[in-house]
């Protein structure tokens, strides 16, 4: 048995599929995971996220401790409530996880980083901090509900009082608010609108259940994972790890360049690995064709090289397979990828798949 959520005794109620999650007890679906990702396309869907890491860091050189441990700057966050993304790399410049922080005021900041990762998280983090007056506390007694979909905004109002609702009409994106029981932020893994509520553990059933009753439907890890993709957003451990870094995984536009002297860690590794110019890149692949993509098909481009598929599955969106790939510097428009000792031809893409329910693709896709 692994380790399960508050909301674990509700998801056997729902009838879901219960698999191993980086020691995890977690619902893979609850019947039809194509039909769950059209739910949050369409409508409203909520995830069960109670398994990743929640960590306050609190005290005076909370601005300048991060400042140094993460690639993105926080100092860029001016207003309460502002989140950015931002990979935390080892000295060697690879990712050793990548989170999400919010400013909540100039003592306090809060992260939340990945289940999978946690135990290197919090030793790293602590770690760091020693050289800082910094307090690292885990909130092991919080929950965590994604609320996902061009309809979950309103469905969660429905079940909030009034002092919530009215915190949330003025929530903007990639802000969070802290009310009463709950701290709220318009961000999500999906690429639709949303809300990632985390709020004490003994209140998450609760709520579980009053989303249910308002028309937002359980989605499970499975098509958490489809949707992510859709939306072009990193998976850590797929896409990029402690030997890949932001350069290498389409994440550069995470990392802070300026100002010149702001010395955070990895830096030196990837001034060092910008100069000489990656050789690698992650892009989006869209298969020409039937057929669905898997992880670690190789990649062939003809007169170039080879790579990698990192993150491969079937759109439900899109109706096509779609991956990420890492892949030669000099890939261009198109490539092919091993299936079973067949090349099948496939187009790069931009990413996002999908944006909003709707196409990224070029129209002669």
């Amino acid at each position: 048995m692994g380790n399960r959520t508050p909301l674990y005794d509700a998801h056997v109620e729902m009838a879901a599929k219960i698999v191993d999650f980086a020691g995890w007890d977690m619902p893979i679906n609850y019947g039809s995971q194509i039909e769950e990702h059209h739910q949050v396309r369409e409508d409203a869907g909520m995830f069960d996220v109670s398994h990743m890491t929640v960590v306050d860091l609190n005290g005076p050189d909370v601005v300048v401790f991060l400042r140094k441990l993460l690639a993105n700057d926080v100092a860029r966050l001016k207003q309460e409530g502002k989140a950015i993304y931002s990979c935390m790399l080892n000295p060697e410049g690879g990712v050793i996880d990548d989170l999400i922080v919010y400013y909540m005021n100039a003592k306090w900041f809060r992260m939340v980083v990945n289940s999978s990762t946690r135990e290197k998280d919090i030793a790293w983090i602590n770690q760091q901090a020693a050289f800082f007056d910094v307090h690292v506390s885990e909130r092991t007694e919080l929950a965590m509900i994604a609320v996902q979909g061009p309809n979950a905004i309103e469905k969660v109002k429905q079940v909030m009082d009034d002092p919530v609702t009215e915190a949330l009409n003025e929530l903007g994106v990639f802000f969070a608010v802290d009310v009463g029981d709950f701290f709220i932020g318009r961000t999500g893994y999906t690429g639709e609108d949303g809300y990632e509520i985390i709020l004490p553990e003994a209140m998450a059933e609760k709520l579980w259940f009053e989303l249910s009753e308002v028309g937002v439907e359980p989605i499970g890890l499975g098509a958490r994972d489809t949707l992510r993709l859709e939306a072009g957003m990193n998976l850590y451990g797929a896409d990029m790890d402690e030997t890949i870094g932001p350069l290498e995984s389409g994440l550069s536009w995470t990392v802070a360049w300026e100002p010149a002297d702001r010395d955070f860690i990895g830096r030196e590794s990837l001034e060092v690995l910008r100069e000489a110019k990656p050789t690698q890149k992650l892009v989006g692949l869209v298969l020409q064709g039937k057929g669905v993509f898997r992880n670690h098909q190789k990649v062939v481009v003809a007169g170039v090289g080879e790579g990698e598929i990192t993150s491969g599955s079937f759109s439900p969106t899109l109706d096509k397979a779609i991956a990420f790939a890492r892949v030669p510097v000099g890939t261009e428009a198109e490539c092919s990828v091993d299936m079973r000792g067949r090349l099948l031809p496939a187009r790069v893409v931009k990413v996002p798949f999908v944006r909003n329910g709707k196409s990224c693709l070029p129209e002669d896709i």
